[in-house]
């Protein structure tokens, strides 16, 4: 066992990997790239005081493709003996030759790798050392005080805290080997408030790769009360068209359903309502987004891609003008393009935020919605249809007035994107997108 709590070092997993690419080229693959990892964590819930479960975690896995010219195969396992290991090569040897060429298989180009030396140091692991009687103190902490916000608070879904840890290594036949450690931590409360059929849930929760960054349990705890009261009271409104507000929590969903339609696979398969959008307005001229994939501690930092790519900062989103997608190796051969360094998915995505907190929001709103809570998965990326059940605040003249349930907010997230009024300065910082609340300017809410 290494000091960091891992069964193996960093080294052992660049040993593992640079066996297997070397192995791979003597069994005949013209090139290889493979992935060795390790991870474990702990999870502690506690409910109404008492431990409801403790759950630990430890897993390790090597992933492998090969390509033999443009027919490309991949296998897995658990296994670190060289036997195993060696199988697994095999196998993936033997998907290949039954594969179809594809033109656009194999690796990046050796120009694009990350190098070794100049990869960012990025901060990104910080293990917490608490035992399990530490864990189930913070989570009790964390539901004590919730309950403390009121006696309407009745019932509790739990406290939970959880601890991860992991590490990895990529490497592939351009000669490319990088990897390195990562934590996540987190704790979470979800109560319930009032009685009977007047009864509401509501929860909080923060996440963080430092543990000393957390929000104090008695902070998340009062907040999860707070927020939970607040619902109680709840009513359907009649169907109408309004200002609604997606609260920082839900606007990063936003966030993600533009990375949806803007992704590779999306597009090369056309089925996205963003297609042939390079360099078109897509949003609002108040939205800009900028990639920072070097950002110390945050979650979306990498120094390079899935396929090994060099990351780098870009402005995505420039005043609503659409600048660039989000590609690999493969999807941009797809499309004739560039890999962006997007294998894997979109690194720490930050919507510039405007000058103006929640509360000034619904202020300007004046009439509307607040959605603080949204149900189901309505999205038709084909078409940008958006429709989703939702609970939140009625406001009126600029306060919120009542809670509201029991509704359906729809509209066109093209028609969305463009018609967003303001970005709020309230992001939370607990994910790889970064959205303060937004202001849209119509929506149509179904109701009673």
């Amino acid at each position: 066992m290494s000091s960091q709590g891992f069964s193996f070092s960093q080294a052992h997993l660049a040993e593992i990997a640079t066996d297997i690419l070397k192995y791979a080229k003597k069994r005949g693959a013209s090139s290889a790239e493979t992935d060795v990892s390790e991870g474990f964590g702990q999870s502690v819930a506690v409910r109404k005081g008492e431990v409801d479960t403790i759950e630990y975690n430890r897993d390790k896995g090597v992933g492998v493709t090969v390509y033999l010219g443009q027919q490309r195969g991949y296998a897995s396992t658990s296994d670190f003996s060289r036997k195993a290991l060696k199988a697994t090569v095999d196998a993936a040897l033997s998907i290949a030759r039954f594969t179809a060429p594809d033109p656009c298989a194999g690796l990046a180009d050796a120009a694009l790798m990350a190098k070794t030396g100049e990869m960012p140091e990025l901060d990104l692991f910080h293990p917490w050392q608490i035992d399990v009687n530490e864990a189930i103190a913070l989570a009790r902490r964390c539901e004590d005080a919730a309950f403390a916000v009121s006696p309407k608070i009745s019932n509790s879904e739990g406290a939970n805290t959880s601890i991860q840890q992991s590490h990895f290594v990529s490497a592939n036949s351009h000669g490319f080997i990088g990897g390195y450690a990562t934590t996540r931590h987190g704790l979470s409360c979800s109560v319930i408030a009032g009685e009977g059929d007047a009864m509401q849930r509501e929860y909080w929760y923060d996440s963080r790769r430092d543990p000393t960054e957390l929000m104090a349990p008695e902070h998340i705890g009062r907040l999860a009360g707070e927020r939970a009261l607040a619902r109680l009271g709840a009513k359907k409104i009649r169907t109408c068209e309004v200002p609604v507000i997606f609260e920082a929590p839900l606007a990063v969903a936003l966030v993600g359903n533009f990375v949806q339609a803007v992704s590779g696979g999306s597009l090369y398969r056309k089925s996205s309502f963003l297609l042939d959008s390079l360099g078109q307005q897509v949003f609002s001229p108040v939205v800009s987004i900028a990639e920072r994939p070097h950002l110390r501690k945050a979650f979306g930092s990498s120094p390079f891609d899935s396929d090994g790519v060099a990351t780098r900062d870009r402005e995505v989103v420039s005043d609503g003008v659409l600048n660039g997608y989000f590609l690999s190796t493969y999807s941009a051969r797809k499309l004739g393009l560039q890999t962006t360094g997007n294998a894997g998915g979109s690194h720490n995505l930050i919507v510039r935020p405007g000058e103006q907190d929640l509360a000034a929001l619904i202020r300007q709103m004046d009439r509307g919605l607040l959605v603080t809570e949204l149900l189901g998965h309505g999205v038709n990326y084909v078409t940008g249809d958006y429709s989703r059940g939702a609970a939140g605040f009625w406001v009126e003249k600029g306060r919120i007035k009542h809670a509201v349930e029991e509704i359906t907010i729809a509209g066109n997230l093209r028609d969305m994107f463009r018609n967003i009024v303001a970005v709020g300065n309230d992001a939370l910082p607990r994910g790889a997108k970064l959205c303060g609340s937004v202001l849209i300017e119509r929506m149509k809410v179904a109701g009673r």
